[in-house]
């Protein structure tokens, strides 16, 4: 079985450090407004003292993907790449 990807691990909590104090601030009775933003700022705070870890696996996944040695070049790219120089026009031989 496949393990879960970095990045939806890491969003999942994200979207917890978020609704968990939202909900608990809303059921006190806190306005909306109110409790929207003190949900936000305590989840940039926890998500950036607790999650470091998986933060920075992302974004070791995230440079290694934009800074390879070689393009990744898919099956499909290849027949793209085919099927458009066979129907481009070819220049006459001089």
């Amino acid at each position: 079985m496949k393990s879960v990807p970095v990045w939806i691990r890491y969003t999942a909590l994200r979207i917890l450090m978020f609704a968990v104090p939202l909900a608990v601030l809303l059921l006190a009775g806190v306005p909306g407004w109110i409790s929207a933003l003190v949900a936000a700022v305590f989840g940039l705070s926890a998500s950036l003292i607790f999650l470091r870890r998986p933060r920075e696996s992302m974004a070791t996944d995230l440079y290694a993907v934009r800074h390879r040695e070689t393009p990744a070049v898919h099956a499909d790219d290849a027949d793209e790449d085919a099927a458009v120089d066979a129907a481009s026009p070819k220049p006459p031989a001089e």
